[in-house]
């Protein structure tokens, strides 16, 4: 990757906004929006489109977890075990949404300190 002193002032911002964006969820937006149109803007960048596919690929990575958790929880309702169970996997979403801001703040600063973060549990499903 370039070093700290060949990324110029457009790059540092897009690739930190790639990992920062995600927060874009707290006003309502689905946290892949914002890494996927930064993506979509800047992946011919080399610079920038490392941070911008880590974002997405993590992004991407939790809505698939959290689809599959929701669809489990509300399969698991038909029995009272299933009820319990269901309140697990909600517990379990809750903690995964507090992970995703938690690493996402991470990646940010680490995106500004010219480092790319390897954000845990993604999946590489956008590859270069």
């Amino acid at each position: 990757m370039s070093s700290q002193h060949e990324v110029s002032a457009d790059q540092q911002t897009w690739r930190v906004l790639a990992h920062a964006s995600a927060f874009i969820q707290l006003v309502g937006i689905p946290s892949v929006v914002g890494p996927l149109v930064v993506w979509l803007m800047r992946r011919e960048d080399p610079v920038v489109a490392p941070h911008a596919r880590a974002a997405l690929n993590f992004q991407l990575s939790l809505l698939i977890y959290f689809v599959v958790g929701g669809f489990i929880a509300v399969l698991a309702l038909v029995t009272i075990v299933g009820i319990l169970l269901s309140v697990l996997i909600v517990l379990l979403l809750v903690l995964l949404f507090l992970l995703e801001l938690v690493f996402a703040l991470l990646a940010t600063i680490a995106a500004s300190r010219g480092e790319l973060y390897r954000y845990p549990m993604s999946l590489e499903l956008i590859r270069a």
